[in-house]
């Protein structure tokens, strides 16, 4: 049979929701390395709703390395979710494969 092109609504999701992911690693690893460049003497600021409050930088810097660590795990996660849908999607072809066979075989009979 022909490979299938449609893509399950979960995996589609997985995939989105991971895209996402690796665009935020992306952006906190680029703010890891700006906090990287500054040392005590700098002022750091961090967004609360619509106010900004002063941080300390090891602060801001543990919360960083805490959001990567999380980024991290959850893209892990949702590869693994991927690899299990995408194994669950070839069972279905094949069982599907196996069916049109013997469909194609009980209608050469008739």
């Amino acid at each position: 049979p022909p490979p299938c092109s449609w893509v399950p609504p979960d995996l589609g999701r997985a995939v989105a929701a991971r895209q996402k992911l690796e665009a935020q690693l992306t952006e906190n690893n680029i703010v890891r390395e700006e906090l990287e460049l500054l040392d005590a003497s700098n002022t750091i600021f961090k967004l609360l709703g619509p106010v900004l409050v002063k941080q300390e930088l090891e602060e801001a810097k543990g919360t960083v390395g805490k959001r990567l660590e999380y980024i991290t795990g959850e893209i892990k996660r949702y590869e693994q979710q991927m690899q299990e849908l995408e194994r669950r999607s070839e069972q279905h072809r094949d069982a599907l494969g196996r069916l049109q066979q013997e469909l194609q075989r009980g209608q050469g009979k008739g």
